[in-house]
């Protein structure tokens, strides 16, 4: 059976996990009092401020003490939806305002075009919005490259460690199992993925990455199918 469609993770696969962490996050992390204080009447911004609240076990956090809990989740890179849902309001000022351009490793950049021609869907999963990833793909350093995308999928379709998210993601894509691949650098998602009857590989750009018993690539110019 073939390969219809893959999924892709972002950090360590697609892009560079130190953009993520030493400039969006400290970026947000930075931002976060001012467009709090700014967007607070903003219905999304309001219902993720109740969410952290609610999170936190805190209900009757003063909005300082909603950003002290956040920049806490960003420095501990908590998977939090109303986390990942303001960073990605936050760096959409940040892009819009050309603070930084998204960075996609150059060799996934080159082959967007080739999977697209072999007729392949494209997906991205990410810890991260689908929001945010839309605005890393479409302010890249190689341009838009949202048209090659069929969809984004983040914390709302599942934990990206158990099989269940990847059980939603082929339901969702109305494909077999067999016909998904899967590429990731973190091995505890390869794992939920194959549980879920999805085709695995991972990516290893770091000769320190942690390595299992998977098909390895170490950038996209590798990938057959």
């Amino acid at each position: 059976m073939g390969i219809r469609a893959i999924v892709v993770d972002t950090a360590g696969t697609t892009t560079d996990l130190n953009f993520i962490q030493d400039t969006l996050f400290p970026y947000s992390s930075k931002a976060l009092a001012d467009f709090l204080e700014d967007n607070q009447t903003n219905v999304l911004v309001d219902n993720c401020i109740s969410d952290v609240k609610d999170i936190a076990l805190e209900p009757d956090a003063s909005l300082e003490r909603v950003v002290e809990i956040l920049q806490q989740w960003i420095a501990e890179d908590r998977k939090a939806t109303p986390l990942k849902t303001l960073q990605g309001l936050i760096w959409k000022q940040g892009y819009a305002q050309g603070e930084f351009k998204g960075h996609i490793y150059p060799d996934f950049i080159d082959s967007v075009k080739e999977i697209k021609a072999q007729n392949v869907r494209l997906y991205s999963f990410s810890s991260g919005s689908v929001d945010a990833q839309k605005l890393l793909f479409s302010h890249s350093d190689g341009g838009d490259l949202t048209e090659y995308f069929d969809g984004h999928f983040d914390t709302r379709t599942g934990n990206k460690l158990f099989k269940q998210a990847y059980l939603n993601i082929i339901n969702t894509i109305s494909l077999a199992p067999k016909q998904v691949l899967f590429i990731s650098d973190v091995l505890e998602e390869l794992k939920a993925a194959e549980q879920a009857g999805m085709r695995v590989m991972q990516m290893v750009r770091e000769t320190t990455q942690r390595t299992g018993d998977y098909p390895q690539i170490s950038n996209f110019k590798e990938l057959s199918f």
